[in-house]
């Protein structure tokens, strides 16, 4: 079967592609992660899509010219970064007005402070859908046009990108917040209501914690659901608790899984077992009242 390259898609014509480029977005988690931003923040990962280099000092001393990366009438396909080569396309829009300008002057409208530009929403289907594969091997965050070509169509979404798929059980770490989006996404539903297991609440402003156990409807899931719902899924020192404090602070992990078959007194000592480990009983660590 033939390849399929991203202008096989978007039908640019090859003599316009000298006023095409082609900017990287990368997914640095300490810094800078586009993926996160293009869930959460899309205005921020488009302000860093138009963001020219700033001026900075050298070890030297000498000032760092900025580098104005779009003129006037150019095309810019924004992409971000993902695993293994890949790049999400979120955006394609033409440079309407150049301000000439290098150094943000942290007063203005940043996202408008370097360029104008108007979104081509002839492409829009395709914004947070289509993966594209590319190595990148060097550092530059351009691209000009004619390299177009060379970023083979991977996949397209049936929908808007959400990196919501389970982790696996041993990866669980998850604050209130995120686990209420997840706690309906079908991986994360499936590989939850099917196990039984002990699982860790960590208060994360106190540091204390909470041990329990999931053997009964829907297991994991339904005992998860609780936390969702109200906060504290019947738990004594939990009910004690501001509901607003348990969102802000709580996280959520698993210590151990077993399968639906078995026994529920084992799921039981087992919870008792890292209560002890813990020390979730002891007032000054933990919140299990038992």
């Amino acid at each position: 079967m033939s390849e399929i390259f991203l202008n096989d898609i978007l039908g640019l014509k090859e003599e316009d592609l000298n006023k095409v480029k082609i900017k990287f977005n990368l997914s640095q988690k300490h810094s800078w992660d586009s993926l996160k931003l293009f869930k959460e923040n899309p205005r921020t990962l488009l302000i860093g899509n138009f963001h020219n280099v700033e001026e900075g000092i050298k070890k030297d001393g000498r000032i760092k010219r900025g580098i104005k990366y779009f003129r006037e009438n150019e095309i810019v396909i924004g992409l971000a970064e993902m695993k293994n080569d890949s790049w999400l396309l979120f955006d394609i829009s033409k440079i309407t007005k150049d301000h000439n300008k290098i150094k943000y002057d942290g007063k203005s409208d940043e996202l408008f402070y370097y360029y104008d530009h108007e979104r081509l929403v002839e492409y829009e289907k395709y914004f947070g859908r289509l993966i594209v594969e590319y190595h990148k091997s060097s550092r530059c965050a351009i691209l000009k046009g004619n390299h177009i070509n060379k970023f083979r169509v991977k996949e397209i979404l049936p929908g808007r990108y959400n990196d919501d798929d389970f982790p696996g059980y041993d990866k669980v770490n998850i604050s209130w917040k995120d686990l209420a989006k997840k706690i309906e996404n079908k991986s994360w539903k499936t590989a939850l209501e099917n196990q039984k297991g002990v699982y860790l609440i960590t208060d994360t402003k106190e540091g204390k914690r909470y041990v329990g156990s999931a053997y009964g409807k829907d297991m994991i899931l339904g005992r998860w659901k609780d936390y969702i719902n109200n906060g504290h899924g019947g738990n004594k020192k939990l009910k004690e608790l501001d509901f607003d404090y348990i969102k802000q602070h709580f996280r959520y992990s698993i210590l151990e899984i077993f399968k639906s078959t078995t026994d529920d007194d084992t799921i039981i000592a087992r919870e008792n077992w890292w209560k002890d480990v813990l020390l979730t009983g002891n007032e000054k660590y933990g919140y299990n009242a038992n």
